[in-house]
């Protein structure tokens, strides 16, 4: 899922701070402010990969418009992919079990099928994911 959320950027002494005023814990911070927002799309990412695995609810996101901020700092938007991120980074193997007919196990192993990939091709396929 894709998510846009207000940030701010604060200027400091060593770097770039970030902010996410919708969530509580969401904060980086970067060297300079391109290392800065691409520390918030990741830390934006892990926030909501962790929200939606809880299933708690996502805030809306606060108008930026009424975000407000000192000279040393601006807000900006960030985006997150969810779905992305966690192709990206979470390559864990799950164990299933499943069932199919002892007559079609039969012909898949006689052709050497790899029931793994073949699951995740239909997977990939069904749920129209790349």
């Amino acid at each position: 899922m894709r998510y846009v959320c207000p940030s701010i950027f604060t200027m400091d002494a060593e770097g770039v701070l970030v902010e996410f005023p919708d969530f509580d814990s969401c904060y980086t911070h970067g060297d300079n402010a391109e290392d800065a927002f691409l520390m918030a799309e990741d830390v934006l990412a892990l926030t909501l990969c962790r929200l939606e695995e809880e299933k708690k609810d996502i805030p809306k996101a606060t108008d930026i418009k009424k975000l407000h901020t000192d000279k040393k700092a601006f807000a900006s938007l960030v985006s997150a992919d969810t779905l992305e991120y966690r192709k990206r980074y979470d390559k864990r193997a799950v164990k299933k079990t499943l069932s199919i007919p002892k007559w079609l196990d039969t012909l898949a192993q006689a052709k050497n099928i790899n029931f793994s990939n073949t699951l995740q091709n239909a997977l990939k396929e069904r749920l129209g994911v790349q």
